[in-house]
């Protein structure tokens, strides 16, 4: 028998061991194909108007997917290989020359990665298609793409794994070299070095997250520690997280831990001071790992819950700035669409003077502001007074912007009776800031006037024709090209947020449980000793999915956490509320994490009992 079947018996003698790993390396050359396939893709390239921006989204998107899965791979290499030091030592034992250790354990990661590439790049040939249908829809096209095979999508993709599984195969054949025989036998008692917890080390770790917390809810335009820092301050924030984040698991969760165990009444209650002991040596021996997973979760949740809230508010945000379907400079045109409503707007522009410098402003008079309130279902406002006008700044934040309460017009100073947030006409046709004057006021103006049609029509988010037979107009706004480009944008921006989130997600989770089925075959005899004297099943069960518990939702509350207080100031700075399309994204992450966890629970309860 050769080396080369030895490691293909060793492979599928251990499959149901390496079957998640596999798993996931697929789903990630699956992922990388169609991102691939996106990047190399001649209808998308058809897209003028988007094609650009999808291009450098999917290049960025497969960069940073490669770094991720390299780094995953030869992490879980690592494991792999450290629960099989002992095998490889025996073979040591036996005579086995090092050198044939160290061919036969590149073999079997090699059938490992071919494994995967071949069933991941046919999956990726069925499945991209339907991912970029995926992606048409969430863009809002109609472009058509039938089954195609991007052939230099295919080629770099089969030549960025090959690469990989190279390198981590050599990687394993190297450490074979590194250890004696007798730190292979014992490779199991070895863990990480970790500071042991005190209570100064545990204040400082929650200090370190407290600052990092409050500098991230600092507002970027009064702060003046923004002012002072720049974009220092961003890097200080991340910083500081992962410092306080490995001082977490380090010291504090660790100091709790001790002290849970130090009380008596908890710990000679059941099994709490089995529980207690074995957590304090998981997470000691974990704590790296546990804080790399917090930051890569909180680092998902973060960008796929701010696209997600992006993509949910896309339409409002299109028809806060474009209430009308369509607006230009100009006479009435004949409309072929079931015009809701119509109307002629006559605007003419005046530059006052403000604290900030001389600002320009269109004007319009009050029956036309009360015609387009009634059209868009406002509140009807009260009258005007002579010397009174309404402010219109969509634009408006108390942060920074000017609080005008009165300007002059033609000499004569008036009163800003009310401001209004909104806008009721297309700010790409009539400008951002408007004044609303009386009819006289108005007409008594020195200025020009200008005459605007604005147009609401039926389904307007499907006029897209429509829209492009009007676009010769001078000024032209259309809600229905806005609404497409913001779709085409968000939506590329959302499945790529979403599957990257997906990939990092079942990777970490896939970390966890390799860690824990690592330490499955050190607690064998600690369970066995349990069941002899007495322990029930149902009490080893229990004390089984605690401790995996906390393992896993320790990283998982921290990254959460720490995606909450980004997400909060992210939404800050956009004037935006992110409550429901968060809380939607964080659900759908925790779900899927959740069944990690009950796989996990079951495999090391069916290999420890």
């Amino acid at each position: 028998m050769t080396l080369f079947d030895l490691a293909k018996k060793n492979v599928a003698r251990n499959l149901s061991r390496y079957a998640l790993y596999v798993g996931t390396t697929i789903f990630s050359i699956i992922i990388y194909f169609t991102f691939a396939t996106l990047k190399h893709s001649d209808e998308i390239s058809g897209m003028a108007e988007t094609s650009g921006q999808i291009r450098s989204l999917m290049s960025a998107s497969t960069f940073i997917l490669l770094v991720f899965v390299a780094l995953f791979i030869a992490y879980s290499n690592a494991f792999f290989l450290k629960g099989r030091k002992r095998e490889v030592g025996l073979y040591s034992l036996l005579g086995v020359r090092k050198k044939q250790i160290g061919t036969l354990l590149l073999f079997e990661n090699l059938v490992i990665g071919a494994v995967s590439l071949l069933v991941g790049i046919g999956l990726g040939l069925l499945g991209s298609n339907a991912l970029l249908q995926l992606l048409l829809r969430l863009m809002n096209s109609d472009l058509s793409i039938g089954f195609t095979v991007a052939t230099s999508a295919l080629i770099e993709t089969t030549l960025v794994f090959v690469a990989i599984f190279l390198f981590t195969s050599f990687q394993g054949y190297r450490v074979i070299y590194r250890f004696k025989l007798i730190e292979l036998f014992h490779a199991d008692k070895k863990g990480e070095d970790v500071p042991e917890a005190s209570p100064f080390m545990a204040l400082l770790g929650v200090f370190v997250l407290g600052a990092a917390y409050w500098l991230a809810l600092q507002d970027l335009a009064t702060s003046p520690l923004w002012g002072y820092l720049t974009a220092a301050m961003p890097l200080l924030i991340i910083g500081l997280t992962i410092v306080g984040s490995g001082l977490l698991f380090h010291s504090v969760l660790i100091f709790i831990l001790g002290r849970l165990k130090a009380n008596e009444r908890w710990s000679w209650r059941r099994l709490n001071l089995l529980t207690t002991s074995q957590l304090l040596y998981r997470i000691r021996g974990n704590a790296k790992t546990l804080t790399l997973i917090s930051i890569i979760s909180a680092t998902a949740i973060t960008a796929g819950g701010a696209i997600f809230s992006v993509y949910y508010y896309a339409e409002q945000q299109v028809t806060s700035y474009a209430p009308y379907t369509f607006a230009w400079q100009g006479e009435a045109r004949d409309i072929d669409a079931d015009v809701l409503h119509q109307t002629t707007v006559l605007e003419k522009t005046v530059r006052v003077a403000g604290e900030m410098g001389e600002r320009e402003y269109g004007v319009i008079d009050e029956s036309t502001f009360r015609a387009v309130a009634t059209d868009l279902g406002w509140d009807t406002p009260p009258a005007l007074t002579q010397n009174q006008v309404y402010l219109i700044d969509p634009f408006y934040d108390e942060r920074f912007s000017e609080n005008v309460t009165e300007v002059e017009l033609d000499g004569v100073t008036h009163e800003v009776a009310s401001r209004y947030d909104e806008t009721p006409l297309n700010v790409m046709t009539f400008g951002g800031l408007l004044l609303v004057t009386p009819d006289d006021v108005f007409t008594a103006l020195s200025e020009p006037a200008t005459t605007y049609q604005a147009v609401s029509v039926a389904d307007y988010k499907e006029q897209t024709a429509l829209s492009e037979s009007l676009s010769i107009e001078a000024n032209f706004s259309s809600a229905t090209a806005l609404y497409s480009e913001a779709m085409a944008v968000h939506g590329a921006l959302l499945f790529v947020g979403s599957f990257l989130g997906l990939v990092f997600l079942v990777a970490t989770g896939s970390i966890i449980y390799f860690k824990t089925m690592t330490e499955a075959e050190e607690d064998r005899a600690k369970y066995a000793v349990l069941r002899k004297v007495g322990i029930s099943k149902r009490d080893v069960k229990r004390t089984i999915r605690q401790q995996i518990a906390v393992v896993f939702l320790a990283p998982f509350s921290l990254g959460i956490v720490h995606a909450s207080v980004a997400l909060v100031a992210f939404s800050r700075l956009l004037g935006m509320n992110f409550t429901v399309p968060v809380l939607v994204w964080m659900a759908l992450y925790s779900a899927i994490y959740a069944l990690y966890y009950v796989l996990t629970v079951r495999r090391f309860t069916k290999q420890i009992l």
